[in-house]
């Protein structure tokens, strides 16, 4: 079955998994709303920050134990999450059929920084679906941020990297992008080529 794994924004970091069920069920909701199918659906929780290795460890027990289709995999988060789905992809583009960050931040430092790695992430991430989301009123993260990524991808090559920005929005665009359709019909639209099973 596919795979969505959805990483959390700030709020919920720590060790208390309710303080994320709102942000997740967002997204069962919206997958629900827009007829996606079967999916399995699955919102780790971070105690600090996301760090691509435990992801990566994380995954590997995910696909271990559950019936996963690697051919298609999708990585989104919001805010911090949605530096955690820059990071994880750049990192490890080979896991994922598509990733959409959303008002996500671009460096390790908090909302406004930017890592000093961002061509090295951006020519990692030319071969990757992307399609980002931010808000144009976003004073957390600015959108400038999302914008700065996307285009480094294209500049290095990528020719599937995209971004949506919504001009009403400020940092909670993440309440739109969850509950319409416009994510989800491109995101499971993506599969990744010549998977084999032995990365299983």
């Amino acid at each position: 079955m596919p795979l969505l794994i959805y990483l959390h924004g700030a709020g919920g970091v720590g060790d208390q998994i309710e303080k994320i069920k709102g942000q997740a069920m967002r997204v069962w909701k919206g997958l629900q709303k827009f007829n996606k199918g079967t999916c399995i659906v699955v919102a780790p929780q971070c105690r600090k920050r996301w760090v691509v290795q435990d992801l990566n460890l994380f995954l590997q027990n995910l696909k271990a134990n559950f019936p996963i289709d690697s051919r298609r995999i999708y990585l989104t988060g919001n805010s911090m999450g949605g530096y955690g789905t820059w990071a994880w992809a750049a990192h490890s583009p080979e896991h994922f059929a598509a990733i959409a960050p959303v008002v996500g931040g671009i460096g390790p430092k908090g909302p406004k920084d930017v890592t000093p790695d961002l061509a090295k992430w951006a020519a990692k991430l030319t071969t990757v679906p992307v399609y980002a989301f931010a808000g144009a009123k976003d004073k957390v993260v600015p959108a400038e941020r999302s914008e700065r990524m996307i285009l480094a991808i294209r500049e290095a090559g990528g020719k599937k990297a995209k971004l949506k920005i919504y001009s009403s929005q400020g940092h909670a665009a993440g309440r739109v992008v969850f509950s319409t359709s416009d994510l989800y019909d491109w995101m499971f639209d993506q599969q990744r080529e010549n998977s084999k099973r032995s990365d299983n």
